[in-house]
């Protein structure tokens, strides 16, 4: 291990060398490539030296003899010469990597079953969600049309009730659309839409599983995503797969392997943002803020202002933010991941000063803008300040109910409430006790 970092600390000083002698930035170089400066900065600072295409490309660059940087004899293409227009990627390397990255998780706990995992709701629209996972078995179909056109509907609407935070009717659903787009893609052999259709879908339920805490079941739904999106082949359903997949990570206590594995899959993805789809953009914007979240929780912050700097810069190439597929990207949303990553490094003063200027901008998806009021409420309870931060979860309450009912929202009533100890704030514990928590 002390040998491989010194040989990259050694690989770094030779790219920095050569590049200080030829009189060239950091920021030149990488704009050549068509790179951000930080990807010429973690090289020269004896990171990320295993991407053999980044490090070529590099090399090429700025002329130095490709031995000199550990490259001689190495046989593989380079990527940095492909088409920097082509929407394409080596989809089997963002498989082997995520798969890596979530057997070390695995391995390193208890299991993905463990005590977190929440107990089966004996309501129909909770059974057909597992029996949704569960190999060999799907729930009903709806009967409705498996033209691809209209799932391709149905699926959207499924993603418009996740933004709409539409939790309860978003369970109703999903079962029902799985096992359409199941049936669907069993009986059209090679289907790349429909895979990425289901692919989708099972990102919604995952998402939908890690709002209630449900991450035993959350396990098996982004593993069926992957294994779609792998079928599918498409960048972008891939990217949005790998985020979900760093999201579960960041939530099972595994935020490195989470930030590694958006790192990973973001390097095959950044440049040359003028000439890709406004989807594809969206899509690794949302990768890269998926990595400022997990580096918040991990409680790394380099990592978190690297991958923030790198959203802002896509974000400069596009703004969606509708409540659809590839919603909420945009200059805005980087702004509100700043915000929650401020307040998981508790700089509470700080992420104030942030969300202030976005409290009176126009949030069109509801999820956003009750994220905004929840991040809020907890930066007013790193002060102390009980009752603004009750007054920010009544508004976020406004915005979208469900979204304050689901249990992360509940444990920050509940310990707001524990530290009224004087019950000086009644509505507080109304409250509370409306949520069903006690104090």
């Amino acid at each position: 291990m002390a040998a491989a970092h010194s040989e990259s600390r050694r690989i770094g000083e030779v790219i920095r060398r050569a590049r200080v002698l030829q009189g060239r930035s950091q920021k030149d170089v990488a704009a050549s490539l068509g790179y951000h400066q930080s990807k010429v900065s973690r090289l020269e600072s004896g990171r990320g030296t295993d991407n053999m295409g980044v490090l070529r490309a590099v090399a090429a660059e700025l002329r130095i003899p490709a031995r000199e940087v550990g490259l001689a004899g190495a046989r593989e293409a380079s990527t940095a010469t492909a088409d920097p227009g082509a929407e394409d990627m080596q989809r089997r390397t963002f498989i082997a990597a995520s798969m890596a990255v979530s057997t070390a998780a695995l391995t390193a706990s208890p299991g993905p079953f463990g005590s977190e995992s929440s107990a089966c709701d004996s309501s129909d629209a909770r059974l057909g969600l597992v029996q949704a996972l569960l190999p060999g078995t799907s729930p009903e179909g709806t009967g409705a049309s498996l033209d691809a056109n209209c799932l391709r509907l149905r699926v959207g609407a499924a993603r418009r009730l996740f933004h709409l935070c539409d939790y309860a009717g978003l369970e109703q659903a999903l079962p029902g659309l799985i096992a359409d787009l199941r049936q669907a893609s069993d009986g059209t052999a090679g289907s790349t839409d429909l895979s990425g259709l289901l692919a989708t879908a099972y990102q919604t339920l995952t998402s939908l599983l890690l709002k209630q805490n449900d991450q035993g079941n959350a396990w098996l739904a982004v593993g069926r995503a992957m294994t779609e999106a792998e079928r599918c082949g498409d960048p972008v359903i891939l990217a949005s797969s790998v985020r979900v997949q760093a999201h579960v990570l960041a939530r099972a206590q595994h935020p490195t392997q989470a930030v590694g594995l958006v790192r990973h899959t973001a390097e095959r993805l950044t440049g040359s943002y003028d000439r890709r789809s406004p989807q594809y953009l969206a899509a690794l914007g949302l990768l890269l803020l998926r990595g400022v979240t997990s580096a918040g929780s991990g409680g790394d912050r380099g990592a978190a202002r690297e991958l923030l700097t790198e959203a802002k810069e896509v974000a400069c190439y596009v703004a969606l933010d509708r409540p659809d597929a590839w919603a909420s990207f945009s200059p805005t949303n980087v702004a509100l991941h700043e915000v929650s990553a401020l307040v998981a490094f508790g700089d509470a003063d700080r992420a104030l000063r942030t969300a202030r200027p976005l409290m009176r901008r126009p949030l069109p998806v509801p999820e956003r803008r009750a994220s905004l009021w929840i991040d809020t409420a907890r930066a007013y309870s790193q002060q102390g300040r009980l009752a603004d931060g009750y007054q920010a979860l009544r508004i976020a309450e406004t915005c979208a109910a469900q979204d304050v009912r689901r249990p992360a929202v509940r444990e920050l009533v509940a310990g707001m409430a524990a530290r009224d100890r004087r019950h000086t704030l009644p509505d507080l514990h109304r409250f509370s006790r409306r949520l069903g928590v006690i104090a």
